[in-house]
């Protein structure tokens, strides 16, 4: 490259030159040859410098260059030994490791070899010592079998003795049994059958014990079960217990509204009672009157028409007559309300306006003191948490819950138990096949198509078996009592009978002589189903049978 470019230069000074000198050639021939060859050598000069440090550069390049590539071969070279070093090295150590499996293969070898030989001389042993056996006992067999011929007579001669025997012992037999015939005055057939008379007895006792250990298996698992589902509904529920009465008070400003609302010779009073059926009842109670009622709908009619009259002052009898026709229309819209608010509480929907009504109504039902609607809500809230426990569907359990009472609400009105009102009202507004279930068998289980009677049920003891939730009267509780300890008194072999725990339990004392343990279980449960058939009790009554043995003696 660097010919090339120092030709490249003197051709271009020489043409230089020849352009010069053709230039001046006509002027100045000498002139300007000998300027342009001074200028040509002056550029040759500066050309040849300037090739000589190119070249200078070149070769230092090249030299810097070759320098590098030897260095970097040399580095591949010695990787490449390390690598060959390390391969060799790994190579070796496999063909040590290789020589020395081998090596500890022979070596097993060898031993299992000693091992086989040494086992073979055994084999080779043990078989001269069978050989041995077997020869003495061929010997011993041949001694037997004269032994044997020699027992074999003997046998048959015992045998026959034998036979003889049996045939005495056979005449002995049915001797002893005509004279057992003879003392007992039984014959064969009566002696069988007292046999089994008391065959009978035992197995009557063992299966009274069997059932007795099914029943406390089954009832240990089912309470387990079914207090684990109840525990968690209820610590997942808390609603409020209130009980209605039958008095309402109306408070008044004064004293002096007492005249006016009893009027002239007492005509506002009368027709304020006869117009809502309300007996209003003014006494010494400072500041407020009294309404009674056992109609609870006629009462709060009442209490609100008697409110607007206080409240306006204005009391004559076509004043109230007005009063009680706007607040009668008005107790329509409060039990729609109450009834929505029902089911939002227990957070029910798609209800016919119809249901709706008539569970405003339950708002103003008792039973056993506890209000009907929030018991409804209440038992919706328990058969819902109870279907998300059993993995049901926890909408339809709710709707159970809330109409499972619904019957209730027109049941003074219309003919028939609470359940078959509820059945046909829910038939009549469309409801589910589930909850029309639950609202006839809520009560009868037995009847029942579905799960969704039994949860029901359920959350229905529950809510009703809460503390305060209920309350009854002091005769229809004597009576209830009254009626559990005369029903377990009725049956044999009980001694006494006491009902406590408010009549959730009746303690059976029966007598020890008449009643074994066996049959104490299957005593419980006749009671438990005779109370159950004849008696009407809140929530559940548990039959607890005690049987106490004592053995008296006197040391004298």
């Amino acid at each position: 490259m660097t010919g090339l470019w120092l030709a490249l230069v003197a051709l271009a000074g020489v043409v230089i030159g020849v352009l010069i000198g053709n230039a001046i050639r006509q002027r100045r021939d000498q002139e300007v040859l000998a300027e342009a060859e001074a200028k040509a050598k002056r550029m040759t000069e500066v050309a040849a410098a300037d090739a000589k440090r190119l070249t200078d550069e070149a070769a230092a390049e090249a030299r810097v260059r070759l320098r590098e590539a030897k260095e970097r071969l040399e580095q591949e070279f010695a990787r490449a030994r390390e690598q060959l070093d390390a391969e060799s090295e790994r190579r070796r150590a496999a063909l040590e490791q290789e020589t020395e499996r081998a090596r500890q293969d022979l070596e097993e070898g060898r031993s299992t070899l000693r091992e086989a030989r040494e086992e073979l001389r055994r084999d080779r042993e043990k078989v001269e010592q069978i050989e041995e056996r077997l020869t003495r006992r061929g010997e011993q067999q041949d001694a037997r079998a004269l032994r044997l011929d020699e027992n074999e007579e003997r046998l048959d001669a015992r045998e026959r003795e034998l036979q003889t025997e049996a045939e005495r012992l056979q005449q002995r037999i049915a001797e002893v049994d005509r004279r057992l015939h003879e003392i007992a005055q039984l014959s064969r057939e009566q002696a069988t059958e007292m046999i089994l008379a008391k065959l009978e007895g035992e197995l009557e006792r063992e299966k009274a014990m069997r059932i007795r250990a099914a029943l406390e298996q089954a009832d240990a698992e089912a309470k387990r079960r079914a207090q684990n589902v109840l525990a968690q509904a209820v610590q997942r529920s808390a609603s409020e217990v209130s009980a209605a009465i039958s008095v309402s008070v109306v408070p008044i400003p004064s004293d002096a509204m007492k005249g006016r609302i009893i009027g002239r010779e007492g005509r506002n009073i009368r027709a304020f009672e006869s117009l809502t059926g309300v007996d209003l009842i003014i006494d010494d109670t400072p500041e407020a009157v009294l309404l009674s009622s056992f109609n609870p709908i006629r009462r709060e009619v009442a209490k609100l028409a008697l409110a607007d009259l206080v409240g306006d002052g204005r009391i004559h009898p076509a004043r109230i007559e007005e009063v009680v026709h706007k607040a009668q229309q008005e107790m329509q819209s409060y039990i729609r309300d109450r009834g929505e608010e029902g089911a939002l509480e227990a957070e029910v929907v798609g209800l016919k306006p119809g249901l709706v009504q008539l569970l405003g109504r339950m708002h103003f039902r008792t039973s056993y003191g506890q209000n009907i609607l929030k018991h409804s809500v209440q038992v919706a809230h328990l058969s819902g948490l109870i279907a998300a426990e059993l993995g049901l569907d926890i909408a339809l359990a709710r709707r159970a819950g809330l109409l499972h009472d619904i019957g209730k609400s027109i049941d003074r009105e219309i003919e028939g138990t609470h359940t078959e009102i509820g059945a046909q009202l829910g038939r009549r507004f469309g409801e589910p096949a589930e909850v029309i279930d639950a609202i006839a068998h809520h009560h009868d289980l037995e009847l029942s198509e579905t799960l969704y009677p039994v949860l029901v049920n359920a959350a229905d003891a529950i809510s009703a078996a809460r503390p305060g939730a209920r309350r009854e009267t002091l005769e229809s509780y004597l009576k209830r009592l009254e009626g559990l300890e005369s029903i377990a008194s009725s049956f044999p072999g009980v001694e006494k009978s006491y009902a406590i725990q408010a009549g959730r339990e009746i303690r059976i004392i029966v007598e020890p002589e008449k009643v074994d343990d066996a049959s104490a279980v299957l005593l419980a449960r006749d009671i438990a189903q005779r109370i159950e058939r004849d008696m009407e009790y809140p929530g559940q009554v548990q039959v607890t049978v005690v049987r106490e043995s004592r053995a008296v003696e006197y040391a004298r």
